[in-house]
Order: structure tokens, then sequence, then C-alpha cells
């Protein structure tokens, strides 16, 4: 089946809500493919130019872009990047707030060969120049509040890039977004190849810094079908996704997975989040289908839905798992079942809870259409029902999916994850006897705070950087709003006392060094900490201890909280 028959066929089951019906047919993987070029255009361009593709507002600005004018404006973003030299394969870092240069650029890269480095708006000049140091772009598109940490990282790495663009304004040495409008609204797509690299997230780990995931022009555009089918989203929907540019989740539920089916995306640009805002704002533009993390649905169930009409279809969360009070609040507020999902920024939507399926509260619900998934020991056996494995994706079937291509660099890396003819995902669940998959926790140790990953090692590089500090661990903490906040274990020299003072005095320290959301929430001062006996510390025991804690109600010794976050 060709690609554009294939993604008629899935548009349509997705509409009706009959994806699980779909036959196992077969997609014949391209030559060549351009996902802007083979998708875009003849399904969404093509019939509805003038359909709604994107709306923004900032505040009391709106902008709003037609299919048709928003490839004009990526065309002429295109041949402006070309004009300065800029070649196919060269690679585009982007850090921006929720601007529609995110959507503009990334259009124009897909149909130019070029690689996209997302990156979080709130990263300092460490953080940019050690993406720098890996993979140096010949772009960076920003804004004026991050140019200067970029021009910082340009002279820790003595190295200046090629073209930089600011979307807010004027800067010296820069160019302004503006000046692409005087380009061609036609420009030619490049011959891009299905393995060629498309995307290189930067995804935190436990135990080094950041690893970078390769994506591709092929799998991911069409594995996003799976993300799409999971919201339930179809041509016509008003699609509003809660993420912020620079995570993969953006390019789930902000990008692909709604112009897969022709939706129209809509961009709520917040100073500050504010949950009676965000509702008068969904009810003001109509949304109909929504997705949103835990941690933002907890403050928004807080508010009196009871004054609002809204016209939701569908209701999606992911990040964590729900817990059956949101699931409840937001039923009883809004008429709607939200759904869980689930995947890595390696994936696209791998279990989730489809439109019309039973849900079970507290299970993710069953393998997507694209995706075979098993639970499986160290050793690639699949268990029975109610025993607990690995979350594994079966790699040798012959089915297209979104599983990534490898870690940039790190051979040894991938060889870990791929083994047994399976991806072993680092997560751990069950099944029951009707296949519905129980999330049971992580292989690792990577905390998911307000929607953020952060890497326990990054955090705790800095704080060993202070003369005070001898030895410490980094976990989550249990939290009633953000679902869990960090929490630094630290082991002082013996001469020192943990108080008040030294406690603020290491939370300055990581705000000098960290982006905001890496910054400890909790440091507790402890004697000793948990370790195997080779050494390793033990995260696993420390968070337990920590949740039984939280579940008590326990006031800790030595534990002391940032006020300021």
């Amino acid at each position: 089946m060709n690609i554009k028959t294939y993604f008629k066929t899935i548009r349509e089951a997705i509409a009706n809500e009959q994806i699980q019906d779909l036959p196992a047919f077969h997609l014949d993987q391209p030559e060549s493919f351009n996902w802007v070029m083979d998708v875009f255009c003849p399904l969404n361009l093509e019939p509805y130019p003038d359909a709604e593709a994107l709306i923004w507002r900032h505040n009391e600005k709106e902008k709003r872009y037609t299919f048709k004018s928003i490839y004009a404006t990526a065309n002429q973003f295109l041949n402006f990047l070309r004009l300065h030299g800029v070649q196919q394969g060269s690679c585009i870092y982007t850090q921006l707030p929720l601007d529609p240069a995110n959507w503009i650029a990334t259009l124009a890269a897909i149909k130019g060969g070029l690689i996209l480095i997302p990156a979080a708006n709130n990263l300092i000049e460490k953080d940019i120049a050690y993406r720098f140091q890996t993979i140096f772009p010949e772009v960076v598109i920003t804004d004026l509040a991050n140019a200067g940490k970029i021009e910082a990282a340009e002279k820790m790495l003595g190295r200046e890039v090629k073209v930089k663009i600011v979307v807010d304004g004027s800067r010296a040495g820069w160019h302004s977004i503006e000046v692409i409008a005087q380009e061609s609204e036609d420009a030619p797509a490049a011959i891009t190849r299905p393995d060629d690299h498309l995307f290189y997230f930067f995804t935190s780990g436990t135990t080094g810094l950041p690893k970078i995931v390769i994506h591709t022009h092929f799998t991911y555009p069409v594995g996003h079908l799976s993300t799409a089918a999971w919201v339930g989203m179809r041509h016509g929907d008003i699609h509003y996704n809660i993420s912020a540019p620079g995570w993969a989740k953006f390019a789930w539920s902000s990008f692909f997975a709604p112009w897969n089916m022709g939706a129209t995306i809509f961009a709520n640009q917040v100073d500050k989040f504010d949950a009676k805002e965000q509702l008068k704002t969904i009810e003001k533009y109509q949304i109909t289908t929504f997705c949103a993390p835990p941690t933002v649905l907890r403050m928004m169930i807080l508010e009196d839905f009871s004054g609002y009409q809204f016209k939701f279809r569908q209701c999606v969360a992911a990040g964590e798992p729900l817990n059956a009070e949101i699931i409840e609040k937001w039923q009883k507020g809004t008429g709607i079942l939200i759904r869980d999902g689930y995947g890595q920024t390696e994936t696209t939507c791998l279990v989730a809870n489809m439109p019309g399926n039973v849900v079970k509260y507290g299970s993710m619900g069953k393998a997507t259409f694209l995706y075979d998934i098993v639970i499986a020991d160290e050793e690639g056996v699949e268990q029975p029902p109610f025993e607990e494995g690995s979350i594994c994706i079966r790699m040798d079937d012959g089915r297209k999916n979104g599983v990534f291509l490898e870690y940039l660099g790190e051979p040894e890396r991938k060889a870990k994850v791929f083994h047994h003819g399976l991806y072993y995902t680092g997560d751990k669940a069950y099944k029951d006897d009707e296949g519905y998959i129980w999330f049971v926790g992580r292989d690792d140790d990577v905390i998911k705070a307000s929607d953020f990953r952060i890497g326990p090692f990054e955090v705790e590089s800095v704080l060993i950087e202070h003369d005070a500090v001898v030895e410490t661990a980094v976990v989550a903490s249990p939290h009633e709003l953000r679902g869990f906040a960090v929490k630094a274990f630290v082991l002082l020299r013996p001469e020192l006392m943990g108080d008040q003072a030294l406690a603020e005095a290491l939370f300055a320290h990581c705000e000098q060094n960290l982006a905001a959301y890496k910054i400890p929430r909790i440091i507790e001062f402890v004697e000793a900490l948990p370790k195997t006996i080779s050494g390793k510390i033990r995260r696993v025991e420390l968070r337990a201890n920590e949740a039984q804690s939280k579940s008590r109600g326990e006031a800790r010794a030595n534990e002391f909280f940032h006020l300021k976050y």
C-alpha cells in the first residue's frame, strides 16, 4: 500500500473510531519520502487550502494561518536559509517560546531536508554549550530573552553560528524573522530518504549527561498516526495540547498528530500558567480535542467548571499515570472521559486507552495499532498475565512504527536496548488477562516533574561542586500539584551542620548553574546514603522511603524547602 492511500485509510478509521478493526496491511517504505510533500500537501493543503492550520494567541495578540499561508511562509523561511548558504543536512537549533516560528521552522526543515534540534526555552548557557559542543548547528532561531545565552555559549566554545534569527525584535549580529517575507513563497523540496535524520532530541538520563535520540523522515511522522488515533482527532477539530516547545511531546501532539489528520492546531502562549485563564480560553476558542499533563489537570480540576460551555469531543493526558480523582472530576466537570496514553521520546504513542474502548482506571490501556507490545524478562521471554516485566516493542515483525533509529554516537547504548528482537523501553509493567497494560515504574531514575524530564546526574553534578557537599543523590518526591518534585539528599563535610542557611546557599548555587525546572525544591541533609555492595547509590531505596514518608504525612528531620519555587 502506498503512503497516500495508507494515510487516507488511517485517517478515515480514526475519524470513525474504527482503528482497532483495521487489517494488518503492509506499508511499503518508499525510496524517498518527504512528509511535507507526501502528506501535508496532498491531504491538507490541496483539498483544504483555506482551512485554518494554526491559531496562535498571546495576551491580546492573535495570528491565524491557513494551510496555504503557513506553507507559503515556510517556503519563504526555507528560501532565506538557502540564500545564506544553509544546505540539506544542516542542523537548526530552536529555543523558542510558543511562537508561530516553531511550526514555520519545522515545516521548512522537513521540506528542505534539514535536521531539527529542539531545546527547552528555559535552558541556560551551560546547557546550550553542552548541546553545541555535541552538535554545532548552522542555524539558531530564538527570541531576545535567549539570544544572549546563545552568544555566551558561542564564546565558551570559540565558534559562531552561521545564521542566527530572532523572532521578536532586532539585535546586532542577528536576522529579524520579518526579513523572510522578502523571499519567494515557492521553494523546491529536497529529495529526502526515509532514513535521513530529521530530529535530534536531547533527553535526560540517570548516569550521564543528556543522550541524543535520532528520529528519521519516515518513521517519526508515520509513527504519529498512533498518537492521532489515541487522541481521536479528525479534520475540523481544533486541537489544543499544553506542552512547551523543545520536548518530544510538542512534536507529538502540537505538530504531527493534528496535521496528520488535517486538524487545526491551537497555541496559547502564556507568561504564567493560570488555570482559570486556560479554561476561559478553551471555552472561547471552542477547543474540541485536548491534551495536557496530569500536573496541569490537577490545577484545573480545582476550578468550578459549572459556568463553562465546553465543546470537547476527546480529552487525553500523558506524562504520568492518571489517578482516579482526575478522571472522575474531569468527567463530572466536562462530561468527557479523559484517557491515558504512554510513550517516550524514543517512540510515538505506544499504549493508550483508545476512543470508544472500556477504560480501566489506573491502566494505560492497550497497545496502539502500530505496535506489538510485549511484557518480557531480560532474556526476551514474554511474561504471563499479571507477571511484571519490561515494556518491550517487537521489532522483528516487519511492522512500520515510530521507534527511533539510534542514540547519536553511542552504539553501545543502542545495543543495551535493542536485543532479542525487542526494543526495551526501560519501564516496568504487567498485562492483565484482557491485554490491558498496568505501569509499575521506571527501570532508571529519570524524574518527571511538572511534565519535565530531569536527569539526576545533571543536578547532582552541580550540587557536588559546592564546597560543603561531599555526596548527594537526587530523586523524585511526591508532590500534590507537580506530581513529583526534585529532592536532593545531601551528605555534608563532617564539620558542617545542615540548617536553613546552608540549604538556602545550596538552592542559590543551583539557581546559578541549572535551568529553573531542574532546581531542587527540597533538600534533606543526611548522615549516609544507601548503597549497593559495589558502591552505587540506591536511589530506588530513597524513592521508596520518600513515597512512604509522604503517604504517612511525616515530617523529616533536616528537610528544607525552597520557598522561592
